[in-house]
């Protein structure tokens, strides 16, 4: 593993500090905003559901935006520096909101960052490196940005037992988002390939937004990734679900920690691997395990170590899925479409993330937990079972049996 890692371009490790930078700012704030919301905005499950799935699935639509104009322009600087320097500036004002619809709109601005750096940056470090090392790389990002996934919430843990004001810690997260926007500005933009058109005379292609002109194999793993997304709400969820299990809220970051620690080990060897055995062995088996883990989260009656320990199980899930779902499209996608195909790929994840983090809230309140989590683990079974139907053809591509 150590040789593979040396010869990784440089690009490759520049960004995964800078996605460990930006990780440390938001999930120093993540873990908190369900206590945020209860205990200072006085809003319950369903405020929280709309406030997530609204910002992430409006912030999705800029992710394809962003992606279709990286494959018309070949500039990727710009718009990554833009995204991490609207999220530096949103992330602290969430200190100064007094009502939820304040919370909602400074959420959508942190990702509407997101949705403009997000297919730039994966097009970009996709283009960093061979096939042969695509899963590495994309591993070894995941596994940068989980490392700032433990640093925040340990961070927040410690502010939290020292019983620093939540307003505090949350403008702490200005000084990491400016550093995180130096770093981005220090990115060496890399050439991308020449259009496949050609005479020079001719007239300049236009903006290609259309899904149907990607490859036939992407577009049936994007159909099963929408399947899974709509089983994969917000993973605030999670920690409300924690909340209610008895964890105090001291502790609430700490969980959030532990999964985040077990991605960032295991991200590259995972990803790593999907390069010598395949990437959809590894995503039927990540399917499965996020359906397990829903179902027993679902149907906890007690905390504990149980619940760590069930929580670390699902950073297994994220090591074995995140970087390798990325690795899949820039296998599946040309080179001139790299844009466009991680554009699709985030806008799936992301616009179908507001009707199941609704109906995820829905169920929970009206309901129960048992229900809400019932119905995402169906959803992500079924994608497993669907995607297992499926052979690897050339290159790691997906083709039905």
């Amino acid at each position: 593993m150590r040789q593979p890692l040396a010869v990784l371009p440089r690009e490759v490790w520049l960004i995964g500090l800078i996605s460990l930078v930006n990780d440390g700012a938001s999930e120093l704030i993540y873990p908190l905003l369900p206590l945020y919301l209860s205990s200072v905005l006085m809003a319950g499950p369903r405020a929280l559901g709309l406030i997530e799935g609204v910002a992430e699935a409006t912030a999705s639509l800029l992710k394809l935006v962003s992606g279709v104009v990286v494959d018309r322009t070949r500039r990727t600087k710009p718009w990554i520096v833009g995204g991490y320097g609207l999220a530096a500036l949103a992330r602290p004002l969430i200190a100064l909101v007094a009502s939820w619809p304040a919370l909602l709109l400074l959420r959508f601005l942190d990702r509407v960052g997101k949705g403009l750096r997000t297919s730039p940056r994966d097009a970009l470090l996709a283009g960093c490196v061979g096939a042969d090392q695509r899963g590495l790389a994309f591993g070894v990002h995941r596994a940068m940005d989980n490392a700032g996934a433990v640093i925040g919430p340990l961070v927040a843990a410690l502010l939290l037992a020292q019983q620093v004001p939540l307003r505090q810690i949350i403008l702490g997260a200005a000084l990491p988002g400016a550093l995180c926007v130096a770093l981005a500005l220090s990115l060496r933009e890399r050439p991308g390939p020449a259009p496949r058109t050609a005479p020079a005379a001719a007239p300049a292609a236009r903006f290609d937004w259309r899904v149907g002109s990607l490859p036939p194999e992407l577009r049936r793993y994007l159909a099963v990734v929408a399947l899974f997304t709509l089983g994969n709400s917000s993973n605030l969820f999670l920690l409300l679900r924690a909340q209610e299990l008895g964890v105090p809220p001291a502790q609430v970051p700490l969980l959030w920690a532990a999964v985040s620690a077990v991605a960032m080990l295991f991200s590259a060897p995972l990803a790593g691997w999907s390069d010598r055995v395949g990437r959809w062995q590894l995503l039927v088996g990540g399917y499965g395990a996020y359906a397990l883990f829903y179902l027993l989260l679902g149907n906890l009656r007690l905390g504990g170590m149980a619940l760590f320990a069930l929580f670390g199980f699902y950073g297994l899930f994220m090591a074995a899925t995140e970087g390798v779902e990325k690795a899949l499209v820039a296998d599946l996608a040309p080179p001139e479409q790299r844009g466009r195909a991680f554009g699709w790929f985030n806008l799936t994840t992301g616009a179908l993330l507001l009707p199941a983090s609704i109906l995820f809230g829905w169920l929970y309140q009206a309901a129960s937990p048992a229900a809400a989590f019932g119905l995402s683990a169906s959803c992500s079974l079924a994608a497993a079972l669907l995607l297992a139907r499926f052979r690897p053809g050339a290159g790691g591509a997906l083709a039905s049996p």
